[in-house]
């Protein structure tokens, strides 16, 4: 696997210093967000010398663009507002491959109108799930355009709140274009963590062919579980990590949801595990 952290983790004045930082931990690659050189994760535009330096300085330091993100709400309440962000990701598919990667995630989105990470009852609804099929028609139509992969993770707080459901879009879709970010951390619905390893062994056999992103992250209660850095909380990382190992994943495992003071132990605990796996990074 190749070990990654979300270049945001590292907040400083330039690009440049915050890949330094990942560089200082001994990282495979990162997780890019445009927030790292603006304003707004999903731009109008994108310039085309922007793109350029972006890739220009993640090969100078031995790494690679791993993922870019492309989240927005694609079931927002305001049709306006999921045209808008299937637009701009529009823009992202176009300029993917000049920064270095070809993967791009997205959240499946939520009913609540202000806050993408907060669960409305509304998800559940049929009018929902038809909203969020529609939005994935036209992400995989951009996808194949650009000829780059859509990666959604199921979380407890979105339309796709557990890996059936995953499975199901999946299904729906029929795009080999669409594939899954897997997060433990994700995956606990309140009253469920006691059933930690049935949820993740179902999800790994569900989706585990599908996977092209892994997320590190910890909890320390099921629900919207909020974020605990890595080896912090409740996951059983040794039982999460063997399961990666056993679906014969090799991609980016990306470090998110810590503080710059975590990243070491972090990287350590994983670096540790992987290699007892025989899965350590390259």
């Amino acid at each position: 696997m190749q070990l990654g952290i979300h270049v945001g983790t590292f907040p400083r004045p330039t690009l440049e210093a915050a890949l330094d930082a990942v560089q200082s931990h001994g990282l495979d690659c990162v997780h890019f967000n445009f927030k790292s050189v603006g304003p707004e994760s999903m731009p109008e535009r994108i310039d085309e010398a922007l793109c350029a330096r972006i890739a220009r300085e993640i090969a100078a330091r031995g790494l690679a663009m791993g993922t870019v993100s492309g989240t927005f709400n694609m079931i927002h309440p305001d049709p306006a507002r999921r045209r808008e962000g299937l637009r701009r990701l529009g823009v992202l598919a176009a300029a993917a491959r000049r920064l270095g990667t070809s993967i791009i995630t997205l959240s499946t989105g939520t009913r609540d109108p202000d806050d993408l990470w907060r669960r409305h009852p509304d998800n559940d609804t049929p009018e929902a799930w038809r909203d969020l099929v529609a939005s994935m028609a036209t992400v995989v139509e951009i996808a194949e355009h650009h000829q780059v992969t859509m990666a959604f993770e199921p979380e407890v707080s979105n339309v796709v709140d557990s890996a059936a459901k995953a499975a199901r879009l999946l299904d729906e879709i029929g795009s080999p274009r669409l594939k899954i970010v897997m997060d433990g951390a994700n995956l606990f619905h309140a009253g469920e963590l006691a059933r930690m390893h049935e949820i993740l062994d179902e999800a790994f056999q569900l989706l585990g062919p599908h996977i092209v992103l892994g997320h590190a992250k910890d909890l320390d209660r099921d629900g919207e579980a909020g974020h605990l850095p890595a080896g912090q909380g409740l996951l059983d990382y040794d039982h999460y990590l063997a399961l990666f190992h056993q679906a014969g994943f090799h991609g980016p495992l990306i470090l998110h949801g810590l503080g710059e003071s975590d990243v070491p132990g972090c990287v350590s605990m994983l670096r540790d595990k992987l290699g007892r796996l025989g899965s350590g990074s390259h």
